[in-house]
């Protein structure tokens, strides 16, 4: 196992360990995009690891501020809506491991479910 794999797993482990219960989908992502780890809410939403976090939603991912937060070692917060649902959507640099964020938004199952119980 090659020294980027091990760190890989030990973010891996690290971010299982912090959001594999959050009640919200997350992801663990590299600066390319690439998703490393995602949880268990995410999986069930369609996310995952390998794959690129864009290529789930691409119309959701036109405010994205990866390159922002990843540019300024800042955590960055955007508000918005996906129907009446409010969402709040974060990307949060993950502190000494370069060109990895972590990305989630809350209120996005409760706005899932509501386009599922919405009338047509």
């Amino acid at each position: 196992m090659t020294e980027s794999e091990q760190g890989n797993e030990q973010l891996i482990k690290a971010f299982e360990m912090m959001w594999g219960k959050f009640p919200e989908p997350v992801m663990l992502i590299h600066r390319d995009r690439t998703i490393l780890a995602v949880n268990k809410f995410c999986k069930d939403l369609g996310g995952l690891p390998g794959t690129k976090c864009n290529a789930v939603q691409p119309e959701n991912h036109k405010g994205c501020k990866a390159n922002q937060a990843l540019d300024t070692n800042e955590a960055v917060t955007v508000n918005s809506k996906i129907g009446e649902t409010p969402i709040s959507g974060y990307w949060i640099p993950v502190a000494g491991v370069p060109n990895y964020f972590i990305h989630f938004g809350i209120g996005i199952l409760k706005a899932q479910k509501a386009m599922q119980t919405s009338p047509e």
